[in-house]
């Protein structure tokens, strides 16, 4: 998943950085990206549940015809 990738290359950036600030940039940007991926995997999950839930719903409807 895009996220995740991103979130391994900032966390890969972070621990090849010289500077303090420069690798607590790329640790805060790796916390967001997989903050991201989290909250993007949530919404799919959500997404496939209420699409069965109505496919359900729409098969049951069906059946009452």
């Amino acid at each position: 998943m895009f996220y995740r990738d991103r979130a391994v290359q900032a966390e890969t950036d972070a621990a090849s950085a010289t500077l303090d600030n420069v690798r607590s940039r790329w640790l805060r940007a790796a916390k967001a990206w997989h903050e991201m991926a989290t909250r993007a995997e949530k919404t799919a999950e959500r997404r496939s549940t209420n699409e069965e839930a109505k496919h359900l719903a729409e098969m049951d409807a069906s059946e009452d015809d």
